[in-house]
């Protein structure tokens, strides 16, 4: 197995193919189309990496990047978004990588297996011990 994905978007196709594209990769998939409390899903999902998308019903992203921050500085979050004109304010957010869509999957997966295998995921897992 890849590792564990939490996938957090609004638009049921994209949840739809991203969660096939990456089980197909040997991923563990979790996918949401909202989410109330995100350090609560992540606590008890644990995942390797999340994937948020920049706009969502009532949310911002780029917001629930910055709250799973705040509590795992050493988790990989990834922002997708069709507005690219929001990486400008991602930084602020400590996202670790973004992605315009329309995205191509292949390097996607690609860059997202990438991220977590450079990412020091061993500080993340170990400050989940701690709840």
């Amino acid at each position: 197995m890849e590792g564990r994905l939490l996938i957090i978007d609004d638009e049921e196709s994209i949840l739809d193919v991203l969660s096939e594209c990456f089980i197909e990769e040997g991923f563990e998939v979790k996918s949401l189309s909202s989410v109330k409390n995100i350090v609560e899903v992540v606590k008890s999902y644990k995942p390797d990496a999340v994937i948020l998308d920049y706009l969502l019903r009532g949310l911002n992203g780029a917001e629930l990047c910055y709250e799973v921050k705040l509590v795992w500085p050493d988790l990989p979050v990834v922002i997708i978004s069709a507005f690219p004109r929001h990486t400008l304010s991602l930084a602020r957010y400590n996202c670790d990588l973004f992605i315009a869509k329309p995205f191509d999957l292949f390097t996607m997966i690609e860059e997202i297996k990438l991220l977590i295998n450079n990412c020091n995921l061993g500080n993340y897992k170990n400050s989940l011990q701690k709840f």
